[in-house]
């Protein structure tokens, strides 16, 4: 089964990547262009220039998981943001009072 640790933060790369860029290939950039680490805990979101596709990284413990996704109709709704990345909130479960 393929699965991220319990605690896992999920980045989103803001600047388009390359779709040819594999796994060693989209590694080497979160490395060098968001400086993270991509073996240690981390799911990076990439997109294409199109908006259309997606590719998701993942460390599961024992190695990179890629994921890709292309919508047959539309684009995914991404954040306006130029340049670098940004961490999705975590969730909790806690109640405000």
């Amino acid at each position: 089964m393929i699965v991220p640790s319990q605690a896992v933060k999920v980045v989103i790369a803001t600047k388009p990547v390359d779709f040819r860029k594999g796994h060693d290939g989209l590694a080497a950039y979160v490395e060098k262009e968001l400086g993270l680490k991509a073996h240690f805990g981390v799911v990076v979101v990439f997109h294409a220039k199109r908006a259309d596709r997606i590719k998701i990284l993942v460390w599961d413990g024992s190695g990179l998981v890629l994921t890709y996704k292309r919508l047959e109709g539309g684009k995914f709704a991404w954040p306006a943001i130029s340049g670098g990345s940004m961490c999705w909130p975590r969730r909790t479960n806690a109640r405000r009072r």
